[in-house]
């Protein structure tokens, strides 16, 4: 009965076992296995009709008796460990290989005792040299295919036939008669071929001679045979001189553990020479740890990542050690060292490359987001859907609710975040200068362009984000532009005459009221909906009071950095106090208060208190609960109160004039539109 095999892993060690496993007569290969559906190996047992999956587990029960586990991976090798039957043998990766040439020994000796001649005749067959036997009455007895091919004569043609009728010019009758050998002697065959061959004669125990063998080569393939010689040569050459001028450094022992190569890269880091190295025990070189030369030699299994000191400076290494096979045969094994402080400094050097990009591209993720209110919890499961589109986000709340933290995590999260991400402020970049500084000007485009000309920030954010902040103050022309750019995806350098292709996701925010400034004619509707398709409404601090605790811890860390601080946590009854506030400046807000709190905390504080706080912002921005306390007990007016309600009453009024464009208000009230903002906010005028 034929034993059932499961082989799992069908990469170059799983084919080859299903391949000898083909040809065994005792065995049966029920499945193989592999994660990969088109591996080498699944394509194989498919042309065989054997079963193939994806995954082994249903395919231990029934047990079947032999398991190759092939993958290479030590955690499948260990989980089959644990779920196999008990009468099931498991087999891993190079102890697979040997079985199978166990098997292959087995089957071959079993080959050999039930047809020894026909083994012996197919071994001389396969030889590259041409071989004759003749008896003792100069009959031919065999003729190889090699001797068929040297002579041109069909073997069947040549056995039981006399050697002088086959080939007249044959010396080996001479052989029987003086039973002289005659080693490396130049011939030349019937059909003129120049031969080198071996003659002797053939005799049984008691010297009696039986007949004579002839082994003979062509010229011609010895010339051959030179030639792989010498290129053999200029291989080993150039292997040389690619571990010599590798930066790595290599080291290679014997079977026995003796040294037999290094590379200058390794006198480099151990500061041990070939005079130090060759010829010496593997340990030689360590100082510090277990030679994994040896360990290797003796285990015959790779070994990577192991740290010891080696050298009279005690260098810091991790080596790499790997057995040299030689069919199948243990010849040595090869190390690869690496120099642990250079791998420091070079991630070292990568930690700081990665700080600096940034710096210099979008610094935030949406890990840096903290919330854990139903509100902002809304916001970024949008957001997380928005950043695997490339459409276009409109980032809507009041000033200081994160906007732009929310585009540098978008971003991030989209699959453009290799590339570049532009920031730009609106409302900051004079109306002069903002056209040129979007779109880009050709050279003499206006008077002072710099010479060839400039990109602009879309152009710079090809294949990127870009970020406009505060759009509602693009002015009617600029807006149109940007619909162009939404529309066609093309832009207009400034005194160009030629459209510029560009691939840009836009994410824009706004504290406008963009609907009210379509009505006022300020904001053109058509952008309004190209901007509008992917909104996202960012609550301000005020209606999640729930984050404010979160918040704060998350800022104090950051504040702690800045004024060498370590407030650790914040009081109850303090948090009680922050969530009680209307926060009209919102997360920036909160932040410039912890910070104005920090400031005026003893060194050695670890806690924020209730204490630390009424004084800094009560007075700053007026608390709900204090305002509606004055009211009811009738205090009189303060002389803030009264200078506040003046400014509210100028604001409004101004506001009324100009129609409501709050842009020509804060300039005709001297204020920057983040201020006039803060202001409409604070006196919740509209």
């Amino acid at each position: 009965m034929k034993r059932t095999v499961l082989i799992i892993g069908a990469g170059n060690g799983g084919t080859a076992i299903l391949h000898f496993m083909l040809k065994a007569k005792d065995y049966r290969v029920i499945a193989v296995v592999d994660s990969y559906p088109d591996a080498e190996g699944i394509n194989l047992a498919r042309k065989h009709g054997i079963q193939t999956a994806g995954s082994w587990t249903h395919l231990i029960d029934p047990p079947p008796d032999i398991i190759f586990e092939v993958t290479g991976n030590d955690e499948v090798y260990q989980e089959l460990a644990r779920e196999k039957k008990q009468q099931t043998i498991l087999v891993q990766g190079q102890v697979a290989f040997i079985i199978a040439n166990l098997i292959q020994e087995k089957e071959e000796l079993m080959k050999k005792s039930k047809d020894e001649a026909y083994l012996r005749e197919l071994v001389f067959n396969i030889s590259d040299n041409g071989m004759i036997v003749i008896n003792k009455d100069e009959e031919v007895v065999f003729f190889n295919k090699e001797a068929e091919i040297l002579t041109g004569i069909a073997g069947v043609k040549a056995v039981g036939r006399p050697i002088q009728t086959v080939m007249p010019a044959s010396s080996l009758p001479r052989i029987v008669q003086t039973a002289v050998t005659e080693s490396n002697q130049r011939a030349r065959l019937d059909n003129g071929k120049d031969i080198l061959t071996t003659r002797m004669p053939i005799k049984n125990e008691q010297g009696e001679i039986l007949g004579a063998f002839a082994i003979f080569k062509g010229i011609t393939e010895m010339t051959r045979l030179a030639e792989e010689i010498t290129n053999l040569k200029h291989v080993q050459k150039m292997l040389e001189a690619i571990i010599h001028s590798s930066d790595d450094a290599i080291s290679v022992v014997d079977e026995k553990g003796k040294g037999l190569l290094i590379n200058p890269a390794y006198s480099r880091i151990t500061g041990l020479e070939e005079s130090d190295v060759i010829g010496k025990p593997a340990n030689a070189d360590i100082v510090e740890g277990e030679s994994m030369h040896l360990q290797v030699l003796k285990t015959q299994k790779p070994v990577r990542g192991v740290r010891m000191k080696v050298g009279p400076a005690r260098r810091d290494v991790i080596v790499n050690v790997a057995p040299i096979m030689v069919n199948g045969e243990l010849k040595g094994s090869v190390g690869v060292i690496h120099d642990l402080s250079e791998i420091q400094n070079l991630t070292k050097e990568l930690q700081r490359a990665r700080r600096m990009i940034r710096n210099i591209e979008a610094k935030y993720t949406f890990d840096d987001i903290i919330g854990e209110s139903k509100e902002m919890n809304l916001c970024l499961e949008q957001a997380r859907l928005y950043a695997r589109t490339s459409a276009t986000v409109l980032l809507r709340g009041e000033s200081g609710t994160g906007k732009e933290l929310f585009a540098h995590a978008i971003h991030n999260a989209s699959d453009r975040k290799y590339n570049q991400f532009v920031r730009v402020n609106c409302a900051a970049i004079a109306e002069s200068l903002l056209e040129s500084e979007l779109f880009g000007y050709e050279e003499g485009a206006f008077s002072g362009a710099r010479r060839g000309g400039k990109k602009g920030f879309f152009e710079e954010a090809h294949k990127g984000s870009i970020f406009l902040d505060e759009i509602g103050e693009l002015t009617p022309g600029t807006q149109a532009k940007l619909l162009r750019v939404l529309q066609e995806g093309e832009i207009m350098r400034v005194g160009g005459t030629k459209p510029i292709q560009i691939d840009v996701r836009v994410i824009a925010a706004t504290n406008v009221h963009l609907e009210k400034a379509i009505i006022n004619g300020a904001f053109r509707e058509d952008l309004y909906y190209r901007i509008n398709r992917m909104p996202i409404y960012i609550p301000p601090l005020r209606e999640r009071p729930r984050d404010i605790a979160a918040l704060s811890i998350h800022l104090l860390k950051k504040l702690n950095g800045e004024y060498g601080r370590d407030i650790r946590t914040i009081s109850p009854e303090a948090v009680q106090m922050l969530e009680g506030y209307g926060w009209p400046g919102n997360v920036r807000e909160l932040e410039n208060i912890l910070g104005r709190a920090i400031i005026f905390m003893d060194v050695h504080a670890r806690m924020l208190e209730k204490a630390h706080l009424p004084s800094l912002f009560l007075g700053n921005a007026p608390h709900e609960a204090v305002r509606k306390e004055q009211t009811q007990t009738d205090h009189p007016v303060s002389l803030g109160e009264q200078l506040a309600n003046v400014e509210k009453e100028i604001i409004q009024k101004t506001l009324n004039k100009l129609n409501g464009n709050k842009t020509a208000t804060a300039r005709e009230l001297g204020l920057s539109i983040r201020n006039l903002y803060y202001k409409l906010t604070k006196y919740n005028l509209e």
